[in-house]
């Protein structure tokens, strides 16, 4: 399983204590980053689902994505829904730069029921890395099944691969650094999904519970980003924010030698740095499952 450390929190509970700026931006940074990984996906889905009318990006963030899916089907409008209004703005400044704010709407409010509000049946319904901050999986599935038309596809990213960005000896600290911090992540994610309202532990096997709620499965297929060393200054930006939302965010729960050792990654002035040294990449797989209402 990989998660994305840096979405948790954002879709669920308390908002007051977010930056919202700073998330925003870690969000929108991470997007663009991932773009090609994503073009890649939407062309696949493409040949799944070749005209639609309505798109809807449920846990879109700040649009980025959204953005994408206005790009990739130009006779589509496209609706923008999470939780988290300020995000929902940074979707609507997005669209109207790129030229598609005409046909791009946005929708606030909690997954699936925010789906109620939506005029129309969906004839795509892309959720990304969303559907795991819903207690019930299979409920919110079976939501999103409900409002596709027929002949509606439903896109779902879950799962894949931990990224990774540095070998496993950097030359400093105790080697295995990133599959340190990946099990703290697991950790973190089990108690995210323990804490959530009407959690219900669910066997992770995405097309069986798209069949359960009357979908039949048309494809799986993971996609890579690929951004190999030496790398550009905008990975490393990327890079320094992600190990430094670990840092804060495992401050408590890492040793002693892998705190000194991200201290020292994330120090500009060190040559041992993320900023500096020549070994860092980005490597990463996001998997998509698709499934089409019939009936």
């Amino acid at each position: 399983m990989a998660h994305d450390h840096e979405t948790h929190g954002h879709h669920h509970h308390d908002h007051t204590d977010i930056d919202w700026s700073r998330m925003a931006e870690h969000l929108e940074t991470q997007a663009e980053l991932f773009t090609p990984l994503y073009e890649r996906a939407l062309a696949w889905l493409g040949h799944k689902q070749t005209e639609p009318g309505l798109i809807v990006d449920a846990g879109s963030g700040p649009g980025v994505l959204s953005c994408l899916l206005a790009e990739a089907f130009p006779g589509a409008r496209v609706v923008a829904v999470d939780g988290a209004e300020p995000l929902l703005e940074r979707a609507r400044a997005r669209a109207a730069r790129l030229g598609v704010a005409d046909r791009f709407g946005t929708l606030a409010g909690e997954l699936p029921a925010i789906l109620d509000d939506l005029d129309y049946p969906v004839d795509l319904l892309w959720a990304s890395r969303s559907l795991h901050h819903l207690g019930d999986q299979r409920a919110g599935i079976a939501a999103f099944a409900a409002r596709l038309a027929r002949g509606g596809t439903l896109a779902l990213m879950e799962g894949g691969l931990p990224a990774r960005f540095l070998p496993r000896d950097i030359g400093i600290g105790r080697p295995g650094l990133q599959a340190r911090l990946d099990a703290l992540e697991e950790e973190r994610f089990a108690l995210m999904r323990a804490g959530l309202a009407d959690s219900v532990a669910e066997v992770e096997d995405w097309p069986a519970l798209m069949a359960s709620a009357g979908l039949r499965h048309t494809g799986t297929r993971s996609f890579m980003l690929d951004l190999p060393a030496p790398t550009t200054d905008r990975a490393r930006a990327y890079i320094a924010a992600s190990l430094g939302w670990l840092r804060e965010g495992f401050a408590e729960q890492l040793d002693a030698d892998d705190r000194d050792t991200l201290d020292r990654l994330l120090d500009p002035e060190d040559a041992a740095s993320v900023h500096r040294r020549p070994d860092v990449f980005v490597l990463a797989v996001h998997t998509v499952h698709t499934a089409v209402r019939t009936g």
